[in-house]
């Protein structure tokens, strides 16, 4: 993925970080956020490029080298202050080389001079060679006396070594191949770059291990020289021209070694880049490079020195993916060329300097402020408000606050006063004056209304005031949103007097308005003004005027509005005055809707539903009330109650002609043949005449039923069809005239003789199931009478009253025991006669058998 060019001006600021572009052109805002920031290294390095020109630089973890045009070399702190100045040579320094502890410094030169010193002790080496010396490395170990060893090129490179007598004595490694130009020394391994290609030496085994030819060698390596950079200990990436490469060095198997190095080289990145490489460094498992751009002018079509790039870039097996691409303004861009850059890095902090020769850039990875800084500056305020939410603890220069008060701002500032009000309960939390400042933000801005639904109400509670503000704006304006703030805020939140004196001022222009008045009735709730808002609630009907009584216990208060709450609602009311009879009784109700009857028949059918003998003094005045208001329950009540006067409910039912209240009332008093004369006379409808006629089981009235049917050949029918089961048919049918024409006799025959049958069906079956029972009783009897009786000391003859066995066994002995228990001696019994073979109990005087009948005779 390819990103766009970000180009950074280098040319105007000194030390702020630069992310813009001055080339109108080519001033694009990207929506990719950059990887680096950059910053030019200033102070003391401004007063020396002024002067002088850089030429080479080293990083170190706690300082910076700098080496110039004119043989000086500087050591820096990282803000670019001067710490100390050496004065080297009268020629430009080639290279500076650093150990891993930072206490000894290698510096080589144009005219031949190398220097080997510590910074802080007295050793150094001195020479110079007749020959421009172009590299240098020190041992990454310097500082042990086991790794005094350090390496120089110009035409040969050399390994210098220091004996054990302090003397240095030199070794040749490479020669033959043109100038050595770059070398980089890690760990145990060196590799270097003359004209040919770059070399790997293994200082431990002191064997060449590889060699990596140049791919273009059209370029002069002096004008386009090889940049190195070691990974890690065995990672090497190689850069030239527009060719990379990732080299790993890796452990020979030992069945392959035979007469090669114990290491070996093996290539496992390479591709191309668009531009001249001028440096390379590692970003993690990502690669910062450092790209000598040239352009083709469009008016002129000549080439010329564009600024610089440096790209981050992810490497592939075989080509690479872009992350992003910056383009630096750094001084004097116009005249360098791909050798006057120079790319350094520390590899504890990330960063990264561009070195050329009028300019030093830091480029280094942008933190959380930083990313924090690029999505205010694209506005993207919600994202920063995120980002900086998740890193709150590592974020140093911005605060949560403060990003979300700008984020606020904004929104207000673009119109989105609902998106804005909503933040606020985020951003703001608990903290009470920033809420009442952006009250009064919202205020000026007109939109109170939109911040209205999210302000606090309970931790923390604003002033009164505030509160009391939002409640007036919307009682000017929106009467339907006033209410829904009364009754969403607590009371508590603001002056409940203030805001009822404001509600009863707007009534006075609109005094019917619902919803104020509710409001009102709300607020006086509030206040504890109960009669005030059941006043109100009753006055609108409004279904909360149940719920109202039963929350604040105003029976007391509704004594005299029973009828305005049984007009507003009778089921619930009713539901409310039974359920709190302790608090209004029955009696204060009935005399309150005495002008009302129809209410009070509801109030005491309910009442007697629930219990039918609580009201049973108001049962004679229900009579009157059922049948005006409610007669389909008039009938059942009379069977129900047991305290209506039926003499007076007779006479309320003849006078409205209600004939079946009047049969059963007839009935009841004991008038079924009134009753029955009624039903035929007046209901003209024998089926309940003669269902009449079963219930009270009565001759009498099923003689009159035929009497007064036999005339009426539908009423025979009916009862042909119905009296099989309680009177013989035969009455019926002998006295029907001859000739008579009787609808559907055949039928009603034919249902009288199935019904006969399926009498003489059932008596069948009823006896069986009598003998089978009876049988299996008697078997049952039989087994019982058939066990032994316990006879004992205790046991007596019931005629004599002397114990039933002898005192002395031995003597011979009789006796009778009857199946009902009694027992007697066999001589205390009276001779059966002749004519009454059979004993009978004397105590239970048996005159048929029964289980007293049996005898259980025992002898001895």
């Amino acid at each position: 993925m390819m990103n766009s060019v970000l180009y950074l001006d280098l040319s105007t600021k000194e030390t702020s970080s630069l992310e813009e572009s001055t080339d109108e052109s080519e001033e694009e805002e990207s929506e990719e956020e950059p990887k680096l920031k950059y910053e030019r290294l200033s102070n003391g390095v401004t007063e020396i490029l002024q002067k002088d020109a850089a030429s080479c630089m080293t990083v170190h973890d706690k300082f910076l080298a700098l080496g110039t045009h004119y043989g000086k070399v500087y050591l820096l702190d990282v803000q670019g202050n001067i710490t100390q100045k050496f004065d080297v040579s009268p020629v430009k320094i080639n290279q500076i080389s650093l150990d891993e502890s930072g206490e000894h410094m290698g510096v080589c030169s144009e005219d031949g001079k190398v220097q080997v010193f510590g910074l802080y002790t007295g050793e150094e080496f001195h020479e110079t060679f007749d020959c421009p010396i172009k590299i240098i490395a020190v041992h990454p170990q310097f500082v042990r006396s086991s790794c005094k060893q350090f390496v120089t090129g110009g035409k040969k490179l050399l390994l210098f070594e220091r004996s054990w007598m302090s003397r240095w004595k030199s070794s040749v490694l490479h020669e033959g191949e043109g100038n050595i130009r770059s070398v980089k020394w890690r760990g145990h391994l060196i590799a270097w770059a003359n004209n040919m290609g770059v070399k790997i030496f293994d200082i431990t085994s002191k064997q060449r291990i590889t060699n990596v030819p140049r791919d273009d060698i059209s370029l002069r390596p002096d004008m386009y020289p090889c940049s190195l950079c070691w990974k890690d200990n065995v990672t090497l990436i190689i850069g030239w021209g527009t060719s990379v490469k990732i080299c790993s060095v890796k452990e020979r198997h030992a069945s392959e070694m035979r007469d090669l190095p114990s290491r070996y080289v093996e290539i496992v990145s390479q591709f191309e880049t668009e531009f001249y490489i001028s440096g390379l460094a590692p970003l993690c498992d990502q690669l910062v490079m450092l790209s000598y751009v040239k352009e083709v002018s469009e008016k002129t079509e000549r080439e010329y020195c564009a600024r610089p790039r440096l790209d981050i870039i992810q490497p592939l097996p075989e080509t690479c993916e872009e992350i992003s691409s910056d383009a630096l303004t750094v001084r004097g861009f116009q005249e360098n060329e791909c050798r006057d850059y120079h790319l350094e890095y520390s590899e504890g902090e990330s960063l990264f300097y561009i070195v050329s020769p009028r300019d030093v850039v830091v480029a280094k990875e942008r933190d959380q402020d930083d990313h924090i800084d690029w999505l205010l500056e694209k506005k993207k305020y919600e994202e920063a408000l995120m980002a900086a939410e998740i890193s709150q603890k590592t974020i140093k220069r911005h605060k949560i606050l403060d990003i979300g008060l700008a984020y606020i701002n904004h929104l207000v500032e673009k119109g989105e006063y609902d998106i804005a009000a909503r933040k606020c309960q985020k951003i703001l939390g608990k903290n009470a004056a920033l809420w009442e400042y952006e009250v009064y933000k919202f205020k000026e801005i007109g939109q109170l209304k939109a911040i209205s639904p999210y302000l606090p109400r309970g931790d923390p509670v604003l002033k009164p005031l505030i509160y009391e503000m939002i409640l007036h704006e919307f009682l000017e304006s929106d009467y339907e949103g006033f209410a829904t703030l009364i009754r969403e805020w607590p009371g508590d939140l603001y002056n409940n007097s203030v805001i009822v004196q404001a509600v009863r001022d707007h009534l006075k222009k609109d005094s019917q308005n619902r919803t104020l008045l509710k409001t009102l009735a709300e607020l006086y709730t509030y206040d504890k003004n109960y009669g005030n808002a059941l006043e109100i609630y009753l006055t609108l009907r409004h279904k909360d005027v149940f719920q109202l009584i039963h929350k604040h216990n105003l029976f007391s208060s509704i004594k005299d509005k029973i009828v305005l709450l049984m007009d507003f609602d009778s089921e619930k009311a009713v539901d409310m005055l039974l359920d709190n009879e302790d608090k209004i009784s029955i009696k204060k109700v009935v005399e309150e809707l005495e002008d009302r009857p129809e209410f009070q028949h509801v109030y005491l059918h309910k009442l007697f539903k629930r219990d039918h003998h609580k009201g049973q003094r108001y049962h004679e005045k229900q009579i009157s009330l059922y049948a005006e208001y409610d007669r389909p329950n008039l009938l059942p009540f009379l069977r129900d109650s047991t305290h209506c006067p039926l003499e007076k409910a007779l006479e309320i039912c003849q006078q409205r002609n209600f004939v079946e209240e009047t049969v059963y009332l007839l009935s009841r008093m004991g008038n079924s043949r009134s009753a029955l004369k009624m039903i035929m006379e007046e209901l003209h409808d024998v089926d309940k005449a003669i269902e009449f006629a079963k219930e009270q089981d009565d001759g009498e009235l099923w003689e009159d039923l035929i009497l007064y049917s036999i005339d009426k050949p539908p009423f025979i029918t009916g009862l042909l069809n119905n009296i099989g089961t309680h009177v013989d048919p035969i009455l019926l049918i002998h006295r029907i005239k001859e000739g008579m024409e009787i609808p559907n006799l055949r039928d009603s025959l034919v249902k009288i003789l199935q019904d006969y049958n399926l009498q003489i069906l059932l008596r069948e079956g009823c006896k069986k199931i009598l003998v089978a029972d009876s049988l299996s009783l008697l078997k049952k009897m039989h087994r019982t009478q058939m066990k032994g009786i316990l006879v004992d000391e205790e046991n007596i003859c019931e005629s004599c009253l002397s114990p039933i066995l002898p005192s002395d066994a031995a003597k011979p002995f009789s006796m009778v025991i009857f199946h009902c228990r009694h027992m007697f001696h066999k001589e205390c019994l009276p001779v059966p006669s002749m004519n009454s073979p059979a004993q009978f109990c004397n105590i239970c005087s048996a005159k048929s058998r029964g289980p007293g009948s049996a005898i259980l005779e025992m002898k001895k």
